[in-house]
């Protein structure tokens, strides 16, 4: 897993659909070497998932890494749906400043419930020891994520 995720979603991308303008996004922990660590992840309106990024901090610089990569996987967001953590609204701001940014309570509910399978997929691991290793599983989940969703135009049928 940990050699050839980083492959196939490499090989994958140029069939990959474009995101859509809505995106979901949020942090949740998972733990690394029997430390909490943070993973950002990014959902379109349609269930795609556009980006994940493991980070060891959840300050502005990892969001505006985060936000950085999801931003150039094509079309711009419209409308961002955060959480409301302050530094979300500042980054935001910098980098989509057309689009509008939604914190409203329960708007966010559509990547928490999410979160829950990629939780479920990382439970019965025996602890991950390295923060590349969150990265790459991640990584990998939302690769199959998004094949089993039909986001991917692989010209087999799924």
């Amino acid at each position: 897993m940990q050699r050839f995720t980083p492959l196939l979603v490499d090989a994958a991308r140029p069939c990959r659909h474009l995101p859509g303008d809505r995106w979901f996004v949020d942090e949740t922990y998972v733990k690394v070497a029997g430390r909490w660590t943070y993973l950002y992840r990014a959902v379109d309106q349609h269930g795609q998932v556009i980006d994940v990024l493991a980070s060891a901090r959840r300050d502005q610089a990892a969001a505006r890494r985060f936000f950085t990569a999801a931003l150039s996987h094509g079309r711009r967001p419209v409308e961002v749906t955060t959480d409301k953590a302050a530094v979300y609204p500042r980054i935001l701001d910098e980098l989509v400043p057309e689009a509008c940014h939604v914190d409203a309570a329960r708007e966010n509910n559509r990547i928490e419930s999410d979160h829950s399978r990629l939780k479920a997929r990382l439970r019965p691991m025996r602890g991950l020891k390295r923060l590349r290793s969150v990265q790459t599983i991640s990584a990998g989940h939302a690769f199959v994520q998004n094949i089993r969703r039909g986001h991917y135009e692989l010209g087999i049928d799924t």
